[in-house]
Protein backbone atom coordinates (compact mmCIF):
# COMPACT_ATOMS: atom_id res chain seq x y z
CA UNK A 1 0.00 0.00 0.00
CA UNK A 2 0.78 3.29 -0.79
CA UNK A 3 0.41 6.29 1.89
CA UNK A 4 0.97 9.50 0.55
CA UNK A 5 1.61 12.17 3.48
CA UNK A 6 0.03 15.38 1.95
CA UNK A 7 -0.70 19.16 2.78
CA UNK A 8 -3.37 20.85 0.25
CA UNK A 9 -1.14 23.43 -1.94
CA UNK A 10 2.19 22.37 -1.42
CA UNK A 11 5.16 20.49 -3.17
CA UNK A 12 2.91 17.32 -2.69
CA UNK A 13 0.09 18.06 -4.29
CA UNK A 14 2.37 17.12 -7.59
CA UNK A 15 2.69 13.59 -6.10
CA UNK A 16 -0.90 13.33 -5.91
CA UNK A 17 -1.07 14.49 -9.01
CA UNK A 18 1.07 12.18 -10.22
CA UNK A 19 -0.46 9.31 -8.00
CA UNK A 20 -4.19 9.76 -9.53
CA UNK A 21 -2.05 10.12 -13.54
CA UNK A 22 -0.74 6.61 -12.73
CA UNK A 23 -4.01 5.37 -11.44
CA UNK A 24 -2.26 3.49 -8.76
CA UNK A 25 -3.73 2.24 -5.12
CA UNK A 26 -2.96 5.04 -2.38
CA UNK A 27 -4.12 6.40 0.57
CA UNK A 28 -4.07 9.95 1.28
CA UNK A 29 -3.10 11.71 5.17
CA UNK A 30 -3.80 14.73 5.00
CA UNK A 31 -1.78 17.38 7.06
CA UNK A 32 -2.12 20.95 8.47
CA UNK A 33 0.51 23.05 7.18
CA UNK A 34 1.77 23.76 10.78
CA UNK A 35 4.17 22.71 13.29
CA UNK A 36 2.50 19.28 13.58
CA UNK A 37 4.92 18.35 10.53
CA UNK A 38 7.70 18.76 13.49
CA UNK A 39 6.29 16.11 15.56
CA UNK A 40 8.59 13.01 15.80
CA UNK A 41 6.19 10.65 14.37
CA UNK A 42 5.98 12.48 11.31
CA UNK A 43 9.97 13.33 11.52
CA UNK A 44 10.14 9.42 11.48
CA UNK A 45 8.93 9.70 7.51
CA UNK A 46 10.58 13.25 6.42
CA UNK A 47 13.07 14.16 8.54
CA UNK A 48 13.08 17.43 7.72
CA UNK A 49 9.34 17.55 9.06
CA UNK A 50 7.98 18.79 5.21
CA UNK A 51 5.84 17.42 2.53
CA UNK A 52 5.54 15.22 0.39
CA UNK A 53 6.28 11.87 2.00
CA UNK A 54 5.79 8.91 1.13
CA UNK A 55 5.14 5.38 2.34
CA UNK A 56 5.36 2.10 0.44
CA UNK A 57 6.34 -1.55 0.86
CA UNK A 58 7.57 -0.81 4.30
CA UNK A 59 9.99 2.58 3.28
CA UNK A 60 9.39 6.01 3.72
CA UNK A 61 10.26 8.61 1.11
CA UNK A 62 11.06 12.34 0.62
CA UNK A 63 11.38 15.09 -1.67
CA UNK A 64 9.05 15.33 -4.70
CA UNK A 65 11.74 15.22 -7.44
CA UNK A 66 12.67 11.73 -5.81
CA UNK A 67 9.06 10.50 -5.18
CA UNK A 68 8.61 11.26 -8.94
CA UNK A 69 11.48 9.56 -10.26
CA UNK A 70 10.55 6.39 -7.94
CA UNK A 71 6.63 6.30 -8.95
CA UNK A 72 7.72 6.18 -12.64
CA UNK A 73 10.13 3.62 -12.41
CA UNK A 74 7.41 1.76 -10.07
CA UNK A 75 5.37 2.20 -12.81
CA UNK A 76 6.44 2.66 -15.60
CA UNK A 77 3.48 1.22 -17.79
CA UNK A 78 2.23 4.76 -17.72
CA UNK A 79 4.85 6.26 -19.51
CA UNK A 80 5.15 9.30 -17.40
CA UNK A 81 9.00 8.59 -16.73
CA UNK A 82 11.44 8.43 -19.53
CA UNK A 83 13.56 5.31 -18.98
CA UNK A 84 17.77 4.74 -19.30
CA UNK A 85 18.09 4.94 -23.16
CA UNK A 86 15.28 7.08 -23.64
CA UNK A 87 16.13 10.15 -26.31
CA UNK A 88 14.04 12.16 -24.32
CA UNK A 89 15.84 11.11 -20.87
CA UNK A 90 17.93 13.81 -20.35
CA UNK A 91 15.40 16.59 -21.06
CA UNK A 92 12.99 14.76 -18.51
CA UNK A 93 14.79 15.22 -15.83
CA UNK A 94 16.21 18.68 -16.60
CA UNK A 95 12.59 19.80 -16.39
CA UNK A 96 11.57 18.02 -13.70
CA UNK A 97 13.68 18.96 -11.39
CA UNK A 98 13.53 22.63 -13.20
CA UNK A 99 10.27 22.87 -11.00
CA UNK A 100 12.11 22.89 -7.67
CA UNK A 101 14.28 26.19 -9.67
CA UNK A 102 10.44 27.56 -9.65
CA UNK A 103 9.11 26.78 -6.37
CA UNK A 104 12.40 28.35 -4.62
CA UNK A 105 11.14 31.38 -5.48
CA UNK A 106 7.99 31.42 -4.66
CA UNK A 107 8.47 29.68 -0.76
CA UNK A 108 10.48 33.50 -1.00
CA UNK A 109 7.44 35.49 -1.67
CA UNK A 110 5.43 33.21 0.07
CA UNK A 111 7.81 33.81 3.35
CA UNK A 112 8.14 37.59 2.57
CA UNK A 113 4.21 38.29 1.62
CA UNK A 114 2.60 36.16 4.20
CA UNK A 115 4.61 36.05 7.35
CA UNK A 116 7.09 38.56 7.55
CA UNK A 117 5.87 41.59 8.96
CA UNK A 118 4.79 44.61 6.34
CA UNK A 119 7.63 46.71 7.79
CA UNK A 120 10.43 43.95 7.73
CA UNK A 121 9.59 43.75 4.00
CA UNK A 122 12.26 43.66 1.44
CA UNK A 123 10.87 45.96 -1.67
CA UNK A 124 13.89 44.89 -3.33
CA UNK A 125 14.24 41.27 -2.73
CA UNK A 126 10.49 41.29 -3.77
CA UNK A 127 11.20 42.62 -6.84
CA UNK A 128 13.95 40.42 -7.63
CA UNK A 129 11.86 37.18 -6.62
CA UNK A 130 9.08 38.42 -9.22
CA UNK A 131 11.58 38.93 -11.49
CA UNK A 132 13.25 35.83 -11.22
CA UNK A 133 9.71 34.02 -11.72
CA UNK A 134 9.41 36.09 -14.85
CA UNK A 135 12.67 34.67 -15.55
CA UNK A 136 11.05 30.67 -15.05
CA UNK A 137 8.35 31.59 -17.30
CA UNK A 138 10.75 33.10 -20.06
CA UNK A 139 12.47 29.66 -20.17
CA UNK A 140 9.83 27.57 -20.29
CA UNK A 141 8.43 29.58 -23.05
CA UNK A 142 11.55 29.23 -24.74
CA UNK A 143 10.90 25.39 -24.66
CA UNK A 144 7.74 25.65 -25.46
CA UNK A 145 8.56 27.55 -28.52
CA UNK A 146 11.38 25.67 -30.40
CA UNK A 147 10.01 24.66 -33.80
CA UNK A 148 10.01 20.78 -33.61
CA UNK A 149 7.21 18.14 -34.24
CA UNK A 150 5.30 18.11 -30.51
CA UNK A 151 5.89 21.16 -28.35
CA UNK A 152 2.40 20.70 -26.64
CA UNK A 153 4.58 19.44 -23.76
CA UNK A 154 7.96 19.78 -22.53
CA UNK A 155 8.85 16.49 -24.15
CA UNK A 156 8.76 15.40 -27.59
CA UNK A 157 7.40 12.33 -27.10
CA UNK A 158 4.58 14.05 -24.87
CA UNK A 159 2.70 14.20 -21.78
CA UNK A 160 4.92 13.15 -18.31
CA UNK A 161 5.91 13.59 -15.06
CA UNK A 162 8.08 16.84 -15.72
CA UNK A 163 4.64 18.61 -17.06
CA UNK A 164 3.05 17.99 -13.47
CA UNK A 165 6.00 18.60 -11.97
CA UNK A 166 6.26 22.11 -13.57
CA UNK A 167 2.83 22.78 -13.66
CA UNK A 168 2.21 22.26 -10.70
CA UNK A 169 4.97 24.98 -9.46
CA UNK A 170 3.39 27.38 -12.26
CA UNK A 171 0.46 27.05 -10.19
CA UNK A 172 2.18 27.94 -6.93
CA UNK A 173 3.66 30.97 -9.03
CA UNK A 174 0.59 32.23 -10.57
CA UNK A 175 -0.42 33.11 -6.80
CA UNK A 176 2.09 36.24 -7.08
CA UNK A 177 2.65 36.31 -10.91
CA UNK A 178 0.89 35.92 -14.23
CA UNK A 179 1.28 34.32 -17.44
CA UNK A 180 0.84 37.95 -19.41
CA UNK A 181 3.70 37.93 -22.51
CA UNK A 182 4.21 33.97 -22.57
CA UNK A 183 1.52 32.66 -24.81
CA UNK A 184 2.90 28.98 -25.38
CA UNK A 185 3.37 28.94 -21.40
CA UNK A 186 0.28 29.46 -20.86
CA UNK A 187 -1.26 27.46 -23.45
CA UNK A 188 0.71 24.48 -21.59
CA UNK A 189 -0.52 25.34 -18.35
CA UNK A 190 -3.79 25.62 -19.65
CA UNK A 191 -3.64 22.37 -21.51
CA UNK A 192 -2.04 20.21 -18.78
CA UNK A 193 -4.92 21.93 -16.06
CA UNK A 194 -7.40 20.70 -17.99
CA UNK A 195 -6.65 16.56 -16.97
CA UNK A 196 -9.22 15.35 -14.83
CA UNK A 197 -5.97 14.10 -12.63
CA UNK A 198 -4.90 18.05 -11.89
CA UNK A 199 -9.15 18.46 -10.97
CA UNK A 200 -8.51 15.84 -8.52
CA UNK A 201 -5.53 17.18 -6.36
CA UNK A 202 -6.42 21.22 -6.92
CA UNK A 203 -7.27 22.35 -2.97
CA UNK A 204 -10.75 23.19 -2.56
CA UNK A 205 -11.78 27.12 -2.30
CA UNK A 206 -10.83 27.67 1.47
CA UNK A 207 -8.58 25.16 1.76
CA UNK A 208 -4.35 24.92 1.79
CA UNK A 209 -1.29 26.36 1.70
CA UNK A 210 -2.72 29.90 0.07
CA UNK A 211 -6.23 29.72 1.73
CA UNK A 212 -7.29 33.24 2.59
CA UNK A 213 -7.08 34.23 6.40
CA UNK A 214 -4.19 31.79 7.06
CA UNK A 215 -1.96 32.62 4.11
CA UNK A 216 -3.85 36.29 2.26
CA UNK A 217 -2.67 37.32 -1.24
CA UNK A 218 -0.37 40.41 -1.66
CA UNK A 219 -2.79 42.91 -2.98
CA UNK A 220 -2.59 43.68 -6.68
CA UNK A 221 -0.19 46.55 -7.79
CA UNK A 222 -2.69 49.48 -7.59
CA UNK A 223 -4.65 48.57 -4.64
CA UNK A 224 -5.43 50.25 -1.75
Amino acid sequence: MIVLHHCPGTRSMRVLWLLTELDAPFELAIHAFDASLRDPQFLSCSPAGRVPALEMDGDYYFESGAITEILCERFPQRGLGRPLGDLDRPDWLVWLHFAETVTQHVVALVLHYQVCPAEERSQTLLDRELASLRQCFAAIEGRLSTPVENRDYLLTSGFSAADIALGQAVWMALHYASLEGFPETAAWYSRITSRESFAACEPLPGRGLFQEGVFPLPAAPGTP
